[in-house]
């Protein structure tokens, strides 16, 4: 159907939309002609443009609809500002926020968090994060798992909120957490949207709003923020979706031939920067950053999301939380009418500077192109001049001139997430099943360049202690057996994960005294220096032992890793396939 988009937008509007419901009367808003609900239909007068009424009494819990009749047509559809929605997407509930609060809610606030280069992320999914048979949940795959108080593993660990705690993440980011659509019926991780502000009722038990609400209140008492990733650049599907009931055409982009753009590689595109989309995406975040108290948002597939919109939503944002985390994948899933100087993609992050970027080119430099098994980096067997140079940018903080921004606050690095093999899975694949120690040895290394680089630092849970999805490389629907964190390896690979934990505690404490960093290359490795700390990586089975004179203590090596000395040296020794830190007494 062709729409007239001059005139739509010349007649956009500015206001409050969706449903309020409060205990004096509930308001439904919405831009078209319509009306109706389950307890009887309501009509709606056009004030300025909206429809609007107003219904006496507190209606929260009501099922409704709206009836929008269109060209002649009249379609019923569910309101796409919906706080809650039944589990098909097919009503909308009417929600009085104040009547779902977990008790304390109103003094619950996100972490004081001025300086995002501290961050040390770690993602998961709701479900997979409590599945686990050998786990002692009992709100399995649910939001009130995150409040059960010492969950334990079969060897009587404690795990959940409080491992991450102890691992030293200062943020949880939750992949998909609001109303997704299970295509046809498969579990998947929740980028198949469809309501931005109703909380997944796969994930809730009785009352998403309070249970998501107490999860993040359960994130904050330990001192977590929580990160929602939102999957704003794309629908499930567009002809079922509210927004295209309500005005078919307008939401979503089209290519020359009028056919539905697919920059998403998911079958669609919202339309992000018309002016109703981008009203959309504004009073979503809005809504999410004031009403559950959120401390950041990853943003889905970033690239087609227009870069005015961003930069409004962080005028928003910061307003509301001045040291809200934002971040993202600054690419697209394929081509997009988009205006490529519109993208907020890694060609244009230097249009967001208060927008963090996932640095691909570093994680490929550590491991290998995610796009193939084989394909190996620098700590797993090509140490080459490329992946040398995208390393040492990453731990200087000093990019070259063809990098995408100068500046580390905007550089997120990773090696690891959701998407793709997970970091043991390719390093024991491309490796070609050399011995386990190997793997361990390349997993640390990849570790420490990521804890020890300049910018915000991202780890997947579980990657700490060797987290294995099979060898499959793309697990977005399968199922619990090779999706849930296995608790157990925890304990079971205690080594590695302590490892981990030193890395962190080492990056919180002293990363801010490294100064400027100086490098010299050194048979198929490098020596850094910082300040007073000396930072040695040996990729190859060359052991490096530099004459530097003095007393060094030793925070990093092969075996383990603390902010705490380990042991004091007169003469470096970094073994083969495996890092060194040290300090030089004063």
């Amino acid at each position: 159907m062709m729409i007239d988009l001059d005139y739509i937008e010349a007649r956009a509007f500015d206001g409050a939309l969706g449903t309020k419901c409060t205990e004096n009367g509930t308001t439904f808003r919405c831009l078209y002609d319509c009306g109706g609900g389950l307890l009887k239909c309501a009509a709606m007068r056009n004030k300025n443009g909206v429809f609007e009424c107003r219904v006496k009494g507190d209606l929260d819990g009501v099922y409704y609809k709206f009836a929008v009749t269109r060209n002649g047509e009249t379609v019923e559809t569910a309101d796409p500002y919906a706080k809650s929605v039944t589990a098909d997407g097919k009503f909308s509930i009417a929600v009085n926020m104040r009547r779902h609060a977990p008790k304390g809610w109103t003094n619950d606030k996100p972490i004081s968090f001025s300086d995002p280069e501290n961050a040390v992320i770690c993602e998961l999914s709701v479900r997979d994060f409590s599945m686990d048979e050998r786990a002692s949940f009992k709100n399995k795959g649910k939001f009130a798992a995150f409040g059960e108080q010492k969950p334990q593993n079969s060897h009587r660990a404690v795990i959940g909120l409080s491992y991450i705690q102890k691992l030293g993440a200062t943020h949880i980011q939750l992949m998909p957490v609001f109303d997704f659509d299970l295509d046809g019926g498969e579990y998947n991780w929740g980028y198949n949207p469809r309501f931005y502000n109703a909380p997944s009722a796969l994930y809730s038990q009785e009352d998403g709003v309070f249970e998501l609400r107490a999860l993040v209140m359960a994130a904050h008492k330990k001192g977590l923020g929580v990160v929602a990733d939102v999957v704003y650049n794309h629908v499930y599907d567009v002809e079922s979706s509210a927004f295209e009931r309500l005005l078919p055409g307008y939401f979503f982009r089209t290519d020359e031939n009028g056919k539905l753009s697919n920059g998403s590689g998911c079958g669609n595109e919202f339309a992000s920067e018309r002016k109703m989309a981008r009203k959309f995406i504004v009073d979503s975040l809005s809504f999410l950053a004031r009403e559950y108290h959120l401390d950041g948002f990853r943003f889905d597939l970033m690239g087609l999301l227009d870069i005015e919109t961003l930069r409004e939503a962080e005028s928003v944002l910061r307003g509301i939380n001045p040291d809200i985390l934002l971040y993202g994948e600054g690419w697209t899933g394929g081509a997009s009418p988009l205006d490529e100087k519109c993208r907020a993609v890694l060609a244009n992050a230097r249009e967001l500077p208060n927008f963090a970027f996932f640095n691909d080119r570093l994680r490929d430099a550590l491991k290998g192109s995610v796009f193939s098994a084989e394909d190996r980096g620098y700590v797993n067997g090509a140490a080459d001049d490329w992946r040398y140079e995208q390393i040492k940018a990453a731990l200087s903080g000093e990019y070259p001139d063809d990098f995408w921004t100068d500046d580390a606050l905007q550089i997120l690095n990773y090696v690891e997430c959701h998407d793709n093999y997970t970091l043991f899975d390719k390093l024991n694949i491309s490796l070609d099943a050399q011995s386990i120690e190997r793997v361990i040895q390349a997993e640390k290394m990849a570790a420490a360049i990521i804890f020890f680089s300049r910018g915000t630092a991202f780890l997947q849970l579980g990657q700490e202690f060797l987290r294995t999805k099979n060898g499959l490389p793309n697990t977005y629907n399968s199922p619990d057996s090779v999706n849930s964190v296995k608790w157990d390896m925890a304990t079971e690979n205690r080594d590695i994960a302590e490892y981990y934990c030193g890395l962190i505690a080492i990056r919180k404490h002293f990363l801010p005294e490294f100064g400027e960093r100086v490098f010299e290359k050194t048979g198929g490795g490098f020596i850094m220096t910082a300040g007073d700390f000396v930072l040695i990586i040996s990729p190859t089975n060359e052991n490096i032992s530099p004459d530097l004179g003095g007393v060094f203590k030793v925070f990093a090596d092969k075996e383990r890793a603390s902010d705490k000395p380990l042991y004091t040296a007169k003469r470096l020794f970094c073994a083969g396939n495996s890092i060194l830190l040290a300090r030089k007494n004063k």
